[in-house]
């Protein structure tokens, strides 16, 4: 069969093209497949999901508490993210903005109304990572201010931790 297309048949299948694809950078997921790996990461359904513009302690990363304590501040702030979703059942929604150098989709996440990369940094669970984003750099200060997660007392941001400690 051969088909042919007008103008408007054309434009028809290019608006439901460019439909599609938009639709393709949100996903949706629920808890049976949503795997929480660290503070900035998630695993949805098989993607590999960092967190745009925030960057969190590395799993196996400790801080200083406000008394000089040892604690594991990457448990800490994965644990954060897990609760925060956990509460909303899993129910997250993921926008696609870029990809790594990993292959991981940098994204913006929501559950509910709530913005989760802004959540994690207004917590203090996560740092403002390569951003001019106002929200998230005045997050970071709020947050800097009032002693929250890991501003409690002392840290090494998280890139300089990776630096450090490349294999």
């Amino acid at each position: 069969m051969n088909f042919k297309l007008n103008g408007i048949g054309t434009a028809v299948g290019v608006v439901f093209l460019s439909a599609i694809s938009v639709i393709g950078y949100w996903a949706a997921a629920s808890a049976e497949y949503v795997k929480v790996v660290d503070g900035d990461s998630l695993e949805i359904g098989g993607r590999r999901i960092r967190l745009l513009e925030i960057d969190a302690p590395e799993y196996k990363q400790y801080c200083f508490d406000a008394d000089r304590k040892k604690y594991d501040c990457g448990k800490e702030s994965r644990r954060y993210l897990d609760d925060l979703l956990k509460k909303r059942a899993y129910n997250i929604q993921c926008k696609k903005l870029d990809e790594d150098r990993y292959d991981r989709e940098l994204s913006e996440c929501f559950t509910e109304d709530i913005n989760v990369n802004l959540a994690m940094i207004e917590a203090g669970w996560a740092v403002t990572y390569r951003t001019n984003n106002p929200l998230y750099l005045e997050a970071e200060k709020q947050a800097k201010a009032s002693k929250k997660g890991v501003w409690q007392g002392k840290f090494m941001r998280p890139e300089y931790y990776r630096r450090l400690h490349r294999r």
